[in-house]
């Protein structure tokens, strides 16, 4: 008998690197209680918390914290696309956005994908015990019509959902086709992220 895995899913998890996390967190606050447009938008649309995702499209320029954060995604995202054999000839990976969320106690961020991205992930700034991880789902769900439920303990590469809970720090990439979510924060204190995508140009 011969079985082997097929058509792997990849998410790269590593520190995020030389970055003052203090500051980070304190610029992330100063943004969010500045960026009136982006309160309007949560309000709006029902998003209990705050994200600068509808408001903000130069963080790097506003915060030289941001541009830290940016030299460090570029590199990990160059070994993401290293490791996941992108052939990405004469073109290279580029940010196209990169956006706050603070989700306070009750706060969540529904199901979603990146659909015009090729490399999506988040930097953990706050991460409050108590609080959610972040909920991954198999990509083939929509065409398991019939199939039973995984048992509870089957191996993680075969589970429908994933938690991967990041520390203080770290950086998470996958491939922006990757539906995730943000399950319900249950910590009295703000969740704090920085999530942003990466273009093929």
């Amino acid at each position: 008998m011969n079985i082997k895995s097929l058509f792997a899913t990849r998410l790269y998890q590593a520190p995020l690197g030389s970055v003052d996390q203090d500051e980070l967190q304190a610029s992330c606050f100063s943004i969010a209680e500045d960026d009136e447009a982006g309160q309007d938008w949560c309000e709006e649309n029902g998003y209990a918390g705050y994200t600068s995702y509808a408001s903000l499209t130069d963080l790097p320029w506003r915060f030289p914290i941001f541009k830290d954060v940016v030299e460090q995604l570029d590199r990990h995202v160059a070994a993401f696309a290293e490791d996941l054999c992108f052939d990405l000839g004469d073109k290279k990976l580029v940010l196209e956005d990169i956006w706050i969320n603070i989700l306070p106690e009750g706060g969540i961020h529904t199901s979603h994908i990146h659909p015009h991205s090729v490399i999506s992930g988040t930097t953990y700034v706050a991460m409050p015990e108590g609080t959610s991880a972040l909920k991954l789902e198999d990509p083939r769900s929509q065409m398991m019509m019939a199939a039973p439920v995984r048992k509870g303990d089957a191996r993680e590469e075969l589970q429908t959902f994933v938690y991967v809970k990041p520390n203080v720090g770290d950086v998470l990439l996958w491939e922006s086709w990757l539906r995730h979510e943000v399950p319900m924060n249950m910590a009295e204190d703000d969740r704090i992220s920085v999530s942003f995508n990466y273009n093929w140009e």
